[in-house]
C-alpha cells in the first residue's frame, strides 16, 4: 500500500477518492452527485493548506483523508484539522486509517504545525478507538451554525 498526496490534474485519482468517501459514508450523492469542476479541483489541490491523501493498494483507492492546515493568529504556528477519513470496508482493520493519519502527522511536522486534531462521533466506536490509540482525547461540544444573509 502507498499513501499518495493528490495534486493538480489528478483527475481519475480525485474521482476515485471522492467515490470512496461516498461509498464508505453511504452518501454517494454528497460526494459524487455534484463533483467539482476541473478548475475548482485543481485550485483546491494546489492549495498547500488543503491535504488530500489516498491510500492506494494495487492501483485501487482503499483509503481517503481530507485535512486543512489552519494558520493560527496568536502565534506563528498552525494546526491541521482532519476533516474526513474513510477506508473501504474490505480494507478495514489493516492499518490503512493509521497510515493515513500518520502521514498527516508527518506533513504536520514538515509544515511546522504544532498539533493534528480530529472530531469523532460518540456513535462511531471504531473511529473513537482509532483516535484514542493515536492521540489524547478531549471532550468538547460542537455547534453547527447556518449562514445569515446580509441586510
Amino acid at each position: 500500500m502507498e499513501i499518495v498526496r493528490l495534486a493538480q490534474d489528478d483527475t481519475a485519482l480525485f474521482a476515485e477518492w471522492l467515490t470512496l468517501f461516498g461509498k464508505a459514508f453511504e452518501e454517494p450523492d454528497t460526494y459524487t452527485g455534484a463533483m467539482p469542476s476541473a478548475g475548482y479541483r485543481d485550485r483546491l489541490l494546489a492549495n498547500p493548506d488543503f491535504i488530500a491523501l489516498a491510500a492506494v493498494d494495487s492501483g485501487e483507492v482503499v483509503g481517503a483523508l481530507a485535512a486543512y492546515v489552519l494558520v493560527k493568529f496568536e502565534q506563528e504556528r498552525s494546526e491541521i484539522y482532519i476533516y474526513d477519513l474513510a477506508v473501504d470496508e474490505a480494507h478495514r482493520r489493516k492499518g490503512v486509517a493509521t497510515a493515513l493519519v500518520n502521514e498527516t502527522r508527518r506533513l504536520a511536522h514538515d509544515v511546522g504545525a504544532w498539533v493534528v486534531y480530529v472530531q469523532a462521533d460518540h456513535v462511531d466506536p471504531p473511529a473513537v478507538a482509532l483516535y484514542t490509540k493515536l492521540g489524547a482525547r478531549e471532550d468538547v461540544l460542537h455547534f453547527d451554525m447556518t449562514p445569515l444573509e446580509r441586510g
